[in-house]
């Protein structure tokens, strides 16, 4: 059986940050732009003085709008949860030999990835993404840059990436992907002949698991035609914040969260 995607996704100490926490799943269909948690700050660079709060955009009818989306896909769960799982009937669930994940055909499937380079943190890569020709694929292009800052504190610099946007419930519980009846990846792709990494998030159990990835590299041919790449769940490897782990095991299939 192969998983089809068609391309070009315990008890802690609770004190200010549960607050935190609980009042930003309160009120996060009410606010935009919100920077109440902490982000990203470049070595060297001076933290923010702008009261959080004064960065808060606060909007009622965008959180009606919200609201409306929400209970609309409430409706949709409950109509699939009573025809079977992931709103198949049970005989075509257990027989189901492929799936398609993704594909790119309107707008709407661009909006479930996103894109990222290292200009976020001082370097000078870009990356795009827009439907192809006659709009049955997605192109992924920009530039990798490798020169690193002068910032006297990075050392390497140079990535482009494209990532799936995790998948929400209504009110925006966590989804995650259940490939569990699955043991390959299949991927359509059309290289520029350089190497990539395909990687595989997966809900971690423990807090300390938060930066483990399951990577594998894929290497493309290049030039005007496509290819079918097949790519078994267990040829991929763990690896934390960059380091190949000595301790390997498999992939959570059932709690995928992202490639």
């Amino acid at each position: 059986m192969a998983l089809t995607m068609k391309l070009l996704n315990g008890a802690s100490l609770c004190g200010g940050y549960c607050r935190r926490k609980i009042l930003l799943q309160l009120l996060g269909p009410l606010l935009s732009h919100s920077k109440l948690y902490s982000s990203y700050r470049r070595p060297g660079a001076e933290p923010e003085k702008k009261p959080s709060w004064q960065n808060v955009d606060f909007s009622f009818k965008k959180g009606i709008d919200v609201l409306k989306t929400h209970l609309s896909l409430l409706k949709q769960e409950t109509q699939d949860h009573l025809v079977g799982p992931e709103g198949q009937p049970l005989s075509q669930y257990l027989l189901e030999q492929t799936k398609v994940v993704w594909q790119f055909r309107s707008q709407e499937d661009l909006n479930k990835w996103v894109i990222s380079s290292d200009v976020e943190i001082g370097g000078k890569s870009e990356v795009y993404l827009k439907l192809g020709r006659n709009n049955q694929a997605a192109l992924l292009y920009g530039t990798l840059n490798t020169e690193v800052p002068r910032d006297g504190e990075t050392k390497y610099s140079g990535y482009c990436s494209m990532r799936a946007k995790p998948p929400l419930g209504s009110f925006r519980r966590k989804k995650y992907y259940d490939w569990s009846n699955f043991n390959s990846l299949y991927l359509r792709v059309r290289g520029d002949g350089r190497p990539w990494m395909v990687n595989i998030y997966t809900d971690p159990y423990f807090s300390h698991q938060k930066d483990d990835l399951y990577n594998y590299f894929m290497f493309t041919r290049g030039g005007p035609y496509w290819e079918e790449i097949k790519i078994p769940f267990s040829k991929f490897f763990l690896s934390s914040r960059g380091r190949v782990q000595d301790s390997q095991h498999p992939i959570w299939l059932d709690k995928a969260s992202f490639l």
